[in-house]
């Protein structure tokens, strides 16, 4: 806030200072709370471009890998335990196997599902390269 000579501007400034802090704009609120969101995003996508550019397969690899864990965590539930099971039993030997435990696997999925989504957004967009 710039120092100002005239009185009437400076009372109308402290009373407009005032109410916003009492009552301040929801508007403005969302817009700076979007803000530091996207801000948040773009760094995360950044930090992500860097890591798959990476020549070294420990830096540029590990979210396939997790993809790929994950991936054969939900085949093996839906896919081949089910055929697995099915063949034994129909082979007379029945057998009792466990799922794989998705509750950990299916948020860790969702989440590189969901980053994968952002990028297909950004691509509708435009804005991808």
């Amino acid at each position: 806030m710039a120092i100002v000579a005239d009185p009437v501007t400076a009372v109308a400034d402290l009373a407009k200072t005032v109410v916003q802090t009492i009552w301040p704009d929801k508007t403005e609120i969302e817009k700076a709370q979007l803000a530091a969101s996207l801000a948040l995003i773009q760094g995360q996508l950044e930090i992500n471009k860097a890591e798959a550019a990476s020549p070294s397969v420990f830096t540029s690899g590990w979210r396939p890998f997790v993809g790929w864990c994950c991936g054969m965590g939900v085949g093996w539930n839906w896919v081949a335990l089910p055929a697995v099971t099915f063949v034994c039993a129909a082979l007379g030997h029945p057998v009792v196997l466990k799922p794989a435990d998705m509750s950990e696997m299916l948020p860790l999925l969702m989440g590189l599902l969901g980053m994968a989504g952002l990028r297909s957004f950004d691509k509708l967009k435009g804005s991808a390269s």
